[in-house]
């Protein structure tokens, strides 16, 4: 293990724990929600219900694979994962997401079932207590995730805190349609809402999958390219000339960044060295340690001139003549644009 990895894997020790014991409580928490629900089942043999148990045994699955994923991407790099461990978590979110499309074709045959024969409902009372106590917790554990999963960075935190917080909205639905059940009588109310909350965690699945799919392909972050924009823009000296090709993607907590940076053509190697690790520290900074900097550095050109602010430069062809602002879209473009057109002197369009 490197000296720079060691640094990393120290800094980020607080947030792994933290996210462990949030895992850990998930589990604890999921069990004994289980239980509950699969007891008001038990009460009311409502669809609607065993749709939300059904659901509730998705949470006990996927928090156990959840603490399984946490710990593995918290494993340092090694030599033979030189980028670190930490995609296992979008395996996990992506493996959540399919535990829910396949308990939503189970929810909608219940529903479907109930929904053409219509069974009585007993004990409808003591069930919505039950059913209420349990959806309080739920809520009270969803949101907790989700804001543990977004302190530490972690998307298998965050994606299982939405999926308890959608169970919560299923467990709503499924109180509503017991009371109207306990209302009207009409007792094909507790299919129909059985198929709504298959409807809605069929969606919840499916997203799942695809932000699963896009982070495992490293698709394009557009929040986390304007974060970094912004702190380079902030940080910016006269002897960062430009930058091009900014490239970012996540691994689990760490963030991996590449990127190119103009410095002027007369510095010495050792002065371009600490230009760049300058840069680096900044970024590292920014996101506590946990970020892998690589930067590329390359030697002005004299179609630079017109948006260098170094005032003091021996190699200046030209005044500068435009205020260049650094946004996403200008740090991400391809090496064929690293500098706008300059026509020589005295040349006019045609």
């Amino acid at each position: 293990m490197t000296e720079k990895t060691q640094c990393v894997y120290h800094q980020g020790a607080a947030g792994q724990r933290m996210r462990m014991k949030a895992v850990g409580l998930s589990l604890i928490i999921s069990l004994l929600l289980l239980a509950l629900k699969f007891l008001t089942y038990r009460l009311t043999h409502s669809a609607a219900v065993l749709s939300d148990a059904l659901e509730s045994i998705i949470n006990v699955a996927a928090s156990s694979f959840a603490i399984l994923s946490i710990w593995m991407a918290a494993k340092p790099a090694d030599p033979d994962h030189p980028y670190g461990h930490g995609k296992i978590e979008y395996f996990s979110a992506g493996f959540e997401g399919a535990l829910i499309i396949g308990a939503a074709i189970g929810i909608f045959y219940t529903g479907i079932q109930h929904l053409l024969h219509p069974r009585p409902l007993p004990h409808l009372e003591a069930g919505l207590l039950i059913l209420m106590a349990a959806t309080v917790i739920n809520l009270l554990l969803g949101l907790f995730l989700v804001r543990i999963g977004r302190r530490t960075e972690s998307i298998t935190l965050v994606a299982d805190g939405r999926h308890i917080l959608t169970d919560v909205y299923s467990s709503g639905a499924v109180m509503v349609g017991l009371l109207a059940v306990h209302w009207t009588g009409w007792l094909r109310f507790d299919g129909v809402v059985a198929c709504l909350v298959g409807v809605n965690i069929l969606i919840t699945g499916g997203q799942l999958v695809h932000q699963s799919y896009t982070r495992l392909m490293d698709a394009s972050d557009p929040e986390l390219l304007e974060r970094i924009t912004r702190m380079l823009a902030e940080n910016k000296r006269s002897h960062w000339i430009d930058i091009h090709q900014l490239r970012a993607w996540r691994a689990g907590t760490m963030i991996h960044i590449d990127l190119h940076l103009v410095l002027p053509e007369d510095l010495l190697l050792d002065q371009a060295h600490q230009e760049a690790k300058l840069l680096e520290n900044i970024l590292v900074n920014e996101f506590s340690g946990n970020a892998d900097i690589l930067v590329h550095m390359d030697p002005c050109d004299p179609t630079a001139c017109p948006i260098c602010t170094l005032n003091e430069c021996v190699l200046r062809s030209r005044d500068p003549d435009a205020v260049t602002t650094w946004n996403r879209e200008r740090l991400v473009r391809a090496t064929d644009k690293i500098f706008p057109e300059v026509k020589p002197e005295g040349k006019k369009d045609s």
